[in-house]
This record gives structure tokens, C-alpha cells and sequence, in this order.
């Protein structure tokens, strides 16, 4: 709201916390003012810098991309993003995993069932079994 009432387009590289000429705030500013906001709400031991991680962690978890989140918080890099939060990722994975193994379960069930039907009413199948061992 700010950039618009001073007449100035905000980008993309725009400043998230700066002085009202655009210059930007100092981080212990920033830090020390948060501090006092968030003790003020009872959230003891809470940085700043803590947002992010939240952020990216509740966005891995709702099925965020991550070069979107690795973007949104400014790494230079993917792949530092997925090394900063594979612990998240590893929870996922086995959770996406169990699923496909329920989907490939009841798939293959299914496909073994009815191939093993098909094959077992072939004539002279018995005989190729027995003849095998």
C-alpha cells in the first residue's frame, strides 16, 4: 500500500521492510521489534528469522512446490531449499508412499487375479506345471 501512495510500482525486487524513501531497515530493528510483538502475544524464544522456516514447512506440507517456496524465500537454489528442509520431505515421502502402495496393491491384486484366472483355465496348463518340477 505503501509503494502506491508514494507513486512507486511494486516488482518483485521490491523491499519487503523499508523507510518510507524505499531505503531499506535495518534487520535488528526489524528483529528487535518482532521480538517484542511476539512476547507481547506469549510466543517466547520466536525470531524473525523463524517465519521462513515455518513458511516453507507448512507449504511443503500442503503440497507446495518447491522451486516455488525455494523462490518465495529467496534461495538461490532449489536445491539448498530441499537440503534446509528434507527432514519435512522424508515424512512425506513415506506417507506418499504408503498411498501407492495401497494404489499398487489393489492394482496388482486385481491384474494377478484375473491373469492368474485366464491362465490357469488355458488347456494343458496343469501339465506345464507338473512338468516343471
Amino acid at each position: 500500500m505503501l509503494y502506491h501512495e508514494l507513486g512507486k510500482e511494486v516488482t518483485l525486487d521490491s523491499r519487503v521492510f523499508a523507510y518510507a524513501d524505499g531505503k531499506p531497515l535495518d534487520p535488528s530493528i526489524l528483529s528487535h521489534d518482532f521480538a517484542r510483538i511476539a512476547k507481547g502475544a506469549g510466543l517466547e524464544n520466536v525470531r524473525f528469522h523463524d517465519l521462513g522456516h515455518t513458511f516453507a514447512s507448512l507449504m511443503l506440507l500442503r503440497g507446495a512446490k518447491p522451486k516455488v517456496i525455494s523462490e518465495a524465500l529467496g534461495h538461490s537454489s532449489v536445491v539448498f531449499t530441499m537440503d534446509t528442509y528434507s527432514h519435512i520431505i522424508e515424512g512425506m515421502q513415506e506417507d506418499a508412499m504408503a498411498l501407492l502402495d495401497e494404489v499398487l496393491l489393489a492394482g496388482v491384486s486385481q491384474k494377478i487375479n484375473v491373469n492368474f484366472l485366464k491362465f490357469s483355465f488355458r488347456p494343458g496348463w496343469r501339465n506345464r506345471q507338473t512338468q516343471r518340477t
